[in-house]
């Protein structure tokens, strides 16, 4: 049976304080890091900043309530599950749900972008630029860009704070719409 120690030897011989300073970079972020930047930040190759973050865990594994998750393209510190209720009840944070207007535009923008809002508001059926508006300045889309046609209407797509509230790593990791592309048919659960 190896104990942590013998795990991290052969890493730590070489960078003797790699885990230690990969837990202070992530403990500071106020947003997820990604491995290309966390191994500039230490100077070390990629892959011995992601061997750096695996021991990260195996140590938070022996009984912290904290892990690091890999989100929104980058490693960050978290509490486990098994504790949402205790941190809710202790931060008791404002809900602020998205109406089924605004979770319409936000489905359209995610697996259409990118996406102008008159392309938007022909899948929905009515006008919406206030659901536009309202997810822009909750930083869940942003302009990306340009249409190229006549009068060079803006496109929209997603943020990294659509992934990380959402608790993606990536665009790739959206559940499949049920039949197919067709977003004139897309029906949201919403509570």
């Amino acid at each position: 049976m190896s104990t942590a120690p013998e795990i991290e030897a052969p890493l730590l011989r070489a960078e003797p304080d790699l885990v230690s300073r990969i837990e202070a970079i992530l403990f500071v972020a106020e947003a997820p890091v990604s491995l290309p930047l966390l191994a500039q930040m230490l100077r070390v190759p990629e892959g011995v900043a992601e061997e750096g973050i695996e021991l990260l865990n195996a140590r938070f594994d022996t009984g912290s309530a904290i892990r690091v998750i890999r989100i929104a393209g980058g490693y960050q510190m978290c509490t486990r599950p098994e504790f949402d209720e205790l941190i809710d009840h202790f931060l008791k944070p404002q809900r602020t749900r998205l109406s089924r207007s605004l979770m319409e535009v936000l489905a359209i923008v995610a697996y259409r972008q990118p996406v102008a809002q008159a392309d938007i508001e022909r899948i929905r059926g009515v006008q919406s630029d206030y659901g536009v508006r309202a997810l822009v300045e909750r930083g869940l889309i942003k302009e990306v860009g340009r249409k190229d046609t006549p009068g060079r209407p803006l496109l929209y797509g997603t943020t990294q704070q659509f992934l990380h509230q959402f608790s993606l790593d990536n665009l790739a990791e959206l559940p499949e719409v049920e039949g197919g592309q067709d977003f004139s048919q897309l029906s949201l659960d919403v509570d």
